[in-house]
């Protein structure tokens, strides 16, 4: 059986699975990232794991080869750079030393344009050559296609629209500048905003008595449902932010239709309503009615080793 090798390096943990080529995952499991004080201990037992998970399947596997999304991966270079979440710091060339470990294509992008390739093997976009995929968890990502291929940018970084401005005096962000559209739009946003709301309001509200660290998007989606005032109106600021962003984003590339993955948008109408309605308002009569927004066809755990595998599916299908 052929397969394909999806990787997902995170902060905390890695995920991997194995993949057919049809999409189906056969295999998937998870190994610490940073747990590990050396960058090639970690690669030495992702490997590991990789090949033992290999011979534990029934049938014959033939690894065709290995997609890794990572923060801050460089396409072009085969490298993580400077990833802020990671404990390895410089320039890691992850592609060369798992390469010399498989002696298959291996390929890596960021998690967005992973996740975008993954709504045009496997999901949403299948019949779509002109998206975008919006990815909402600790900060937002986003991956751009045109014309049936991911837009990368010169330098292998394109599409990082959790750092386009909203406010150059607004909310301190991670990547040292002030803000950032991630820092108002993500599950680390919203429940910023939500703090300034409770700041501002005077109404009654349940999400008084949450400690900033114990508050999930999760939670703020339930009080909205009931009802809390605020929670309502965080979800309606989030979604006037990112509304009004995506229409500057479809100003720049025409898409067909626009999906949302991750955390928040798994709050449903909650996040959709509002980002579509600020959307429609802002965006120019040209593309007006046109644009669709829509939830990721990839929302399930398996999305992330999926979006890391469609990056060889892709290249095999060449």
């Amino acid at each position: 059986m052929d397969v394909i090798v999806g990787i997902d390096i995170g902060g905390t943990s890695t995920k991997f699975g194995l993949v057919d080529l049809n999409g189906k995952v056969h295999y998937q499991s998870k190994i610490p990232t940073a747990s590990h004080e050396k960058f090639e201990g970690f690669i030495s037992e992702l490997s590991k794991a990789i090949k033992k998970s290999a011979n534990e399947l029934s049938d014959k596997v033939e690894i065709r080869g290995i997609g890794i999304g990572a923060p801050n991966a460089n396409y072009y270079r085969g490298t993580i750079e400077e990833a802020p979440n990671l404990r390895w710091k410089g320039i890691l060339p992850i592609v060369e030393i798992i390469k010399g470990n498989f002696n298959v294509p291996v390929v890596i992008t960021n998690d967005a344009n992973a996740a975008a390739m993954g709504e045009m093997i496997y999901g949403g976009a299948k019949e779509m050559k002109d998206f975008i995929v919006i990815t909402l968890g600790t900060g937002l990502g986003a991956g751009i296609v045109c014309n049936g291929k991911l837009v990368l940018g010169h330098d292998g970084f394109a599409a990082e629209l959790g750092h386009v401005i909203i406010n150059p005096r607004g909310r301190q962000c991670g990547c040292g500048r002030k803000g950032c559209l991630e820092t108002y739009v993500s599950a680390t946003g919203i429940k910023r905003t939500v703090y300034k709301m409770l700041a501002d309001h005077l109404e009654e509200s349940e999400l008084r008595g949450i400690s900033f660290h114990d508050l999930s998007t999760k939670m703020i989606a339930e009080y909205a449902l009931r009802g809390d005032v605020v929670a309502k109106d965080a979800f309606e600021y989030t979604g006037q932010v990112l509304g009004a962003k995506l229409a500057d984003t479809v100003a720049h590339t025409n898409p067909e239709a626009i999906f949302l993955f991750g955390g928040l948008s798994l709050s449903g109408d909650l996040i959709f309503e509002p980002t579509r309605k600020y959307l429609e308002q802002t965006l120019m009569p040209i593309y007006k009615g046109k644009v669709k927004l829509l939830p990721s066809g990839l929302q399930n755990q398996s999305a992330p080793i999926l979006g890391a595998s469609s990056l060889v599916v892709s290249q095999l299908n060449a």
